[in-house]
């Protein structure tokens, strides 16, 4: 008698999360058109953002859990070289669609096809949120990875200690958590995965484009060797 084999608590993380956005992408994409770069604060901090990247001598930047592509978008249209990944066929399908120039492909965060030290720069612009708390350490060891020493890693993502649970949104059959963080505690993990924090940015929620909670923007830096 054989067992049948349990997919791992990353795989079904990773699975859940591609079914949920696969079901609602074009629901996604349609309510969420102009929000991703609303907020003028969230503007300025990419603007900074692509600033010291640039200044840092530039290169390739992974927008990575892109979904429809919209700040990868606004990444290249403040002079990065940036291409988009994400788990979601369905939604990169629209970040292509409205974004013919632009590169994007698909593949897990969790395992990026990127050679060691290949990139200037990472941004996550809350892709972490469905991920659980214990392997966040791991996913900021990835990003370190793949990093060039000196490179640049943002991460953002909804601060608080409950999640939100979608449950069948727009009328689709899925439900997935969306997890709020600590940001002191996300920043321990960074700088125990390797990296230098260079801003911690708490914004409060900005109820005219519907934030249910504070936002938490952290910048990071890979050491440079020797220094």
């Amino acid at each position: 008698m054989t067992s049948t084999p349990h997919p791992s608590p990353e795989a079904d993380h990773v699975s859940s999360t591609r079914i949920f956005y696969d079901a609602i992408a074009e629901d996604y994409a349609e309510l969420f058109a102009g929000k991703h770069t609303a907020n003028p604060l969230d503007r300025a901090l990419l603007a900074g953002f692509a600033e010291l990247v640039t200044r840092g001598g530039g290169g390739e930047v992974a927008d990575l859990g892109c979904g429809p592509g919209r700040v990868t978008a606004y990444l290249a249209s403040l002079g990065l070289s940036v291409f988009g990944l994400d788990l979601s066929e369905p939604m990169l399908a629209i970040a292509r669609r409205e974004n013919p120039g632009l590169r994007f492909r698909q593949g897990s965060m969790l395992e990026l096809d990127v050679p060691d030290g290949e990139l200037a720069a990472v941004v996550s612009w809350y892709s972490s949120i469905h991920t659980p708390v214990e392997q966040l350490p791991s996913l900021f060891a990835e990003f370190h990875r793949v990093l060039a020493p000196g490179g640049h890693l943002l991460l953002a993502f909804q601060a608080g200690d409950q999640p939100l649970t979608l449950d069948r949104p727009f009328g689709h059959p899925v439900t997935l958590d969306f997890q709020r963080r600590d940001p002191e505690r996300m920043a321990d993990l960074l700088e125990a995965a390797g990296f230098t924090l260079r801003s911690r940015t708490l914004r409060a929620p900005d109820e005219d484009i519907g934030d249910s909670a504070p936002q938490a923007f952290l910048i990071g830096r890979k050491a440079v060797a020797g220094v």
